[in-house]
Formats: structure tokens, sequence, C-alpha cells
């Protein structure tokens, strides 16, 4: 299981490099709930500076009814983002992508709300500890 540490070193030495965190999240077909990974038909992308979101592009991921297994076709539409944000995520998926140094992240939610939480966890996660 990953510490905090780790996590916190994570967000910061992305920020730091002068990147900005790239964000992919799984929604449902109407865009307002947060979706399984391996079930999303929809993901909608936001870029993070350490300060503010900015929505920037929405991407199909067409899945084929009855067929099991179909988080490789989520993978190729998240490719190019550090973080991932769903519902929830199959057994295999979930090391898959952080093998491949992606941040998972399950949250359930609107997606305004899952997103607000996680960049006010990371803005809260990157200020200096003050004893």
């Amino acid at each position: 299981m990953e510490n905090v540490k780790d996590r916190y070193m994570w967000g910061l030495k992305i920020l730091k490099e002068g990147n900005n965190m790239r964000i992919a999240v799984s929604v449902t077909n109407d865009e307002k709930f947060t979706e399984h990974f391996g079930r999303a038909q929809k993901f909608l992308i936001y870029e993070f500076d350490g300060e503010k979101t900015e929505f920037i592009d929405r991407r199909e991921s067409i899945k084929i009814p009855g067929e099991k297994h179909q988080w490789g076709k989520s993978l190729k539409v998240v490719d190019d983002c550090d973080v991932v944000i769903c519902l929830q995520i199959g057994m295999t998926a979930k090391p898959g992508l952080k093998s491949m140094g992606k941040k998972v992240v399950e949250d359930e939610g609107p997606i305004e709300e899952v997103l607000t939480r996680f960049v006010e966890h990371e803005k809260f996660m990157s200020k200096p500890l003050n004893f």
C-alpha cells in the first residue's frame, strides 16, 4: 500500500518540474457522475497547475456489450494522464495503471465534487509541514 510520503512526493515532483498534472475522470454517459474505469465509455480530461483545474478534453472509449475486461480500451484514452479518478477499478487494471506511473483515485459522486476533493487534497499535501 502506498504511504502518505510517497503520495506527497509524487504530486510535488510533477508540479515542481513545471508540468501540469493531467487528470482523467471516468464518467457516466450523461457526464454527471464517476464511473467504473473498465466500463466507462467517456473520460473528461483536466489539467491542474497546482492552483486551478481547467477542462481540456472529452474522450470516448467505446466498449463492446457483454465483453469482459475492457480496461485496455480505457487505458488507451488516458495514456497521457498522470491521474485517473474513477468510481471503481478492477483488480488487474489498478496495478496495471500504477505500474505505468499513474495515480489511481477511487471516489464516488458528481464530477465537480470529486474533482474538487482531489484538487483540495493535492493542494493540502503540497504545503510544507509546520511544527
